[in-house]
């Protein structure tokens, strides 16, 4: 259960949550007589503060763990893009992988593969408008507790704006209404905002919390959102509004181009390009950056820190310590700590909002550790996403190859054998403890892959067991080791179908089995600092003129601005120990966006961006049909397993590539009621 602001629970009003959040099964989020009888209680819930307070909070607490996002998960998460992928699926409404059978098309208004949070959605937002509607009542609020709840209020009511507008598209706006019970069906038929239309209601929504709510929550209030993490989440809307998708041209037309409003006959998603929106969305990531808050997390370097590639320091364009170069920190703990547990999450200057996540011990740690080290083995990344990674010295695997890359006897020189395509001795770096005889593939690569990615003969460090033969684990997934397909059991699903498997939140002590295992608690940003980066690097790239924007009581003005661009990108590089953007690369816009997308990819792995970047890119069906790719689970010997393959042969391996996955469906069930509401395209 999680313990953060949203969800975060007031111990000393635990009876009054009990009492007024007790909820039956509600199918229709407009039909509430059998969820909660709100009007029952209403003067015992908004007579003090306290008790609004807990019903403000107890509103909160229904929004799902936002770390849960591949098993038993809320929103399609990484198993349904190309980062992930997991070998086991199941059929029907039970399947517990809800990415798997996104990516595999088993996804109908009849059957979810995962939770359906649409009605959730509405009784929060119900809940909301009652405190809304009611804060006038406690004869013992003050009017600065009274802001505050507004405040929050209008958070939680924008967030679940949010998560519909992300996942099921344009939602219906209630605005303050408190929709009432025990009404004819004609009372709750209402249609489909258009996307522009929820978009600016749930900006502004954002932007009124923002100013309410408090700049800093405390240590013992972690999980809280700030007005940092309003103003933030306007920021990424902002940018999804001004994207391809959702901004006319081709990718618009193509998706939406015929999707209208029955009621009448509006494009639900503009088809016209608008490009001051991305004038908007640069300035609302510029006022996130001018609040003086917020920084990349870094560690300084030490004498187990990796020495730089002289193609890093040797350049009088990237030499320099950070943030002016990658000098002076140890990018491998600095971009690892903050997944680890090392970084403590609540002082972590790059955490705008983010929450206790114990839910990746017990399931995404446990789906990636190594079966002999008492985990499942088979929470898995892509060859795509290992091949995204760049070489250390900041080169592409395509321009390294040969020289510093190595996959195959082609890339050897002359008379290399395939022996030779393996690492002579082993080494550590910032505690991290790199074999002899791994494959060439995995060597000299950045850090982030290193903190990221568990590969064959990587190796599990499990330091918290007194246990020696479990510590310093090297995990072999040969067909018949006792991690791989065969050593675990041919039939059973608990190894990694694709050779790699997630490992960026487990700690060098964390252990699951063995005398005194134990594992180091976890925390799942929401939002940080690295994506606001990113987001106004984009936004300014996509610029060709001047605009200028009003954001909260300040005006802002916008336009390609190579050196912004270099300074918030060329941040996250050296971060990871790599140079920066070239002269060169920045005068060209297409090269700019090419690096922002693979950079993306590989700073956001499994936090629940990829889904949604190549939506709002307008890049879904061109990723996804890319093959899943990885090393061959049924390689017995290192010549057959070091072979790239489609893992699996099954049907569910499959996956589906349809214009009607840019968004899960509404219900039918809703929809039934819901007359005057249409359906997302490709669903009816």
């Amino acid at each position: 259960m999680k313990t953060s602001i949203i969800i975060k629970r007031i111990a000393k009003a635990a009876f009054i949550i009990q009492l007024f959040f007790l909820v039956t099964s509600c199918k229709d989020y407009l039909n509430i007589d059998n969820y909660f009888d709100d009007e029952f209680n209403i003067d015992s819930a908004f007579s003090n503060a306290r008790n609004m307070e807990a019903y403000m909070w107890g509103a909160a607490a229904m929004f799902p763990d936002e770390s849960r996002t591949i098993r038993g998960n809320y929103t399609p998460g990484p198993m349904a893009t190309d980062e992930g992928f997991n070998g086991l699926t199941g059929a029907g409404t039970t399947n517990i992988y809800y990415g798997m059978d996104f990516a595999t098309g088993n996804i109908t208004p009849d059957k979810f593969g995962g939770l359906n949070q649409w009605g959730n959605y509405y009784k929060i937002i119900r809940k909301c408008n009652l405190i809304l509607q009611n804060l006038q009542k406690p004869k013992d609020i003050t009017s600065t507790d009274r802001l505050r709840i507004e405040g929050y209020t209008r958070f939680i009511r924008a967030y679940a704006y949010y998560n519909i507008l992300v996942d099921y598209g344009p939602p219906i706006l209630l605005g303050d209404e408190v929709v009432n019970t025990n009404e004819s069906m004609e009372y709750y038929d209402r249609p489909r905002s258009t996307y522009d239309e929820a978009m600016e209601y749930t900006c502004a929504e954002f932007e009124k919390a923002g100013t309410l709510m408090p700049p800093d929550v405390g240590l013992l209030n972690f999980g809280r959102p700030t007005r940092g993490a309003a103003f933030a989440m306007i920021a990424r809307l902002r940018l999804i509004h001004a994207s391809p998708l959702y901004n006319g041209g081709n990718a618009a037309r193509s998706y939406f181009g015929n999707w209208m409003r029955k009621t009448d006959g509006v494009h639900y998603v503009s088809q016209q390009y608008d490009e001051s929106r991305w004038a908007v969305a640069a300035a609302a990531a510029k006022r996130v950056m001018d609040m003086g808050k917020y920084q990349l997390y870094t560690v300084p370097a030490d004498n187990m820190t990796a020495q730089l590639p002289s193609g890093v320091t040797s350049d009088p364009n990237f030499y320099g310590s950070y943030p002016n170069g990658a000098l002076g920190i140890d990018a491998f703990k600095s971009y690892s700590d903050i997944f680890t547990g090392e970084s403590v999450a609540a002082i972590n200057p790059e955490f705008i909002w983010g929450v206790s996540a114990p839910y990746i011990n017990t399931d995404i740690n446990q789906g990636a550790f190594p079966p002999t080290l008492g985990g499942w083995g088979r929470f898995c990344v892509t060859q795509k996403v290992v091949d995204a990674y760049l070489m250390e010295d900041g080169r592409s695997i395509q321009e390294a190859r040969g020289d510093t890359y190595f996959e195959s006897v082609a890339d050897l020189p002359a008379g290399g054998t395939f022996n030779d395509l393996f690492t002579e001795q082993s080494k550590t770096f910032s505690g991290y403890p790199l074999n002899a005889g791994v494959y060439k593939m995995y060597a000299n690569r950045e850090m982030r892959f290193y903190a990221s990615v568990g590969f064959n003969e990587a190796v599990w460090q499990a330091l918290s067991t007194s246990d020696a033969a479990l510590q310093n684990h090297t995990a072999k997934y040969y067909f018949q080791d006792l991690d791989g397909r065969g050593g675990v059991s041919a039939s059973s699903p608990n190894y990694p179908i694709t050779g790699y498997i997630i490992k960026k939140w487990v700690h060098s002590y964390d252990a699951k089995t063995g005398t005194g295992a134990r594992t180091l608690p976890k925390f799942y940003p929401i939002i940080r600092y690295a994506e606001i980066l990113l987001s106004y690097a984009e936004a300014l790239n996509n610029l060709n003129g001047s605009h200028t924007v009003k954001m909260g009581e300040r005006e802002y003005t916008m336009s390609r601005d190579v050196e912004e661009i270099k300074k918030a990108f060329n941040q996250v590089r050296y971060r990871a120990g790599l140079p920066g953007l070239s002269p060169s690369q920045l005068t060209s816009a297409g090269t700019v966006q090419k690096e922002l997308v693979r950079e993306r990819m590989v700073e956001f792995l499994w936090e629940n961006r990829r889904f949604y970047d190549v939506r709002r890119w307008g890049m879904y069906e061109e990723t996804e049909r890319e093959p899943i790719m990885g090393m061959n689970p049924d390689g017995a010997t290192k010549e057959a397993y070091y072979r790239r393959v489609i893992p699996g042969t099954s049907s569910f391996l499959t996956r589906e590539v349809n214009k009607r996955l840019n968004w899960v469906p509404i219900p039918r069930s809703e929809m039934r009621r819901l007359p005057s509401a249409d359906q997302n395209p490709g669903y009816n």
